[in-house]
């Protein structure tokens, strides 16, 4: 990478993360975050202020796509606690909302994750691997005998992994959700509902929800819990398939959580 856009004088690190596409370019007072392939719908992001400012774009000799966004100093991610407030659920509720995202995606993305491509894969995924213990098929069952009773809604922007290591908080007090590879247009439960079984306590479901710009009914509940289970299915086998056996059984807990949860319909029923 240091030979096809930077110069000597360049210090260039890889930056973490899962994918190993990410790095950190240094010079003086010249600091870059750069990534390998990104989406090209980060330029939209980068617009709406969702993402830290994209500086360019350019295609080096083997083909490969690399964007420089700016550095946010003295930034941190957010932790569990963090993603109870206020600010998460509106940024994420403006996300949702956006007209100009959602444009701008359907002319990159012109899949359809709807519930019944997300019940297709979920079982490719069962039957494909040795993973598919009682829960899963348990969870699989609950998925097929209650689709045909969703009110699917409209589709909008996800982002399709929205744990708290992924909103980056600047030293300024902006926050940003970082980390769209996997954004897809799709019902909006599917960010919303793993969102809050991990990390919004029940009681505060109602509020959070408010500050989105959502009011919780019988309804919405059933896409949160339907999508929900969907999403923890497809990260379980995500995580099974690479060994990474910590992190399945993390998930696994949150699955039986989502599975037997009664509290927040028998409230809504009240």
């Amino acid at each position: 990478m240091k030979d096809n856009l930077f110069g000597e004088d360049w210090e260039i690190e890889p930056a973490g993360g899962e994918t190993g596409k990410a790095f950190v370019a240094v010079h003086e007072d010249e600091k870059f975050f750069l990534k390998r392939n990104s989406s090209p719908f980060l330029a939209a992001l980068s617009v709406e202020n969702i993402v830290p400012k994209l500086i360019w774009t350019r295609r080096v000799e083997n083909g490969d796509v690399i964007t420089a966004q700016k550095w946010i100093d003295d930034s941190q991610t957010l932790d569990a606690e963090n993603m109870r407030e206020p600010r998460v659920a509106k940024l994420l509720g403006r996300i949702h909302r956006s007209e100009h995202l959602r444009d701008m995606l359907g002319r990159i993305e012109k899949k359809d994750y709807s519930c019944v491509y997300l019940l297709d894969q979920v079982t490719t995924d069962i039957q494909t691997t040795s993973y598919n213990d009682a829960l899963i098929l348990e969870a699989q069952r609950y998925l097929a005998e209650n689709m045909d009773t969703l009110e699917e809604a409209r589709h909008v922007v996800c982002h399709g992994d929205v744990n708290h290591n992924n909103w980056l908080l600047s030293g300024e007090d902006s926050l940003y959700l970082v980390d769209w590879d996997g954004a897809m247009l799709a019902d909006p439960a599917n960010d919303v509902g793993v969102l809050l079984y991990q990390y919004v306590p029940f009681a505060e479901w109602k509020n959070w929800l408010a500050e989105y710009g959502q009011e919780l009914t019988p309804a919405f509940y059933k896409r949160l819990k339907w999508f929900s289970i969907c999403q923890v299915l497809m990260a379980m086998n995500w995580q099974y398939e690479r060994g990474r056996e910590p992190e399945r059984l993390r998930l696994e807990q949150l699955l039986k959580k989502i599975l037997r949860d009664n509290e927040v319909y028998a409230t809504l029923c009240e």
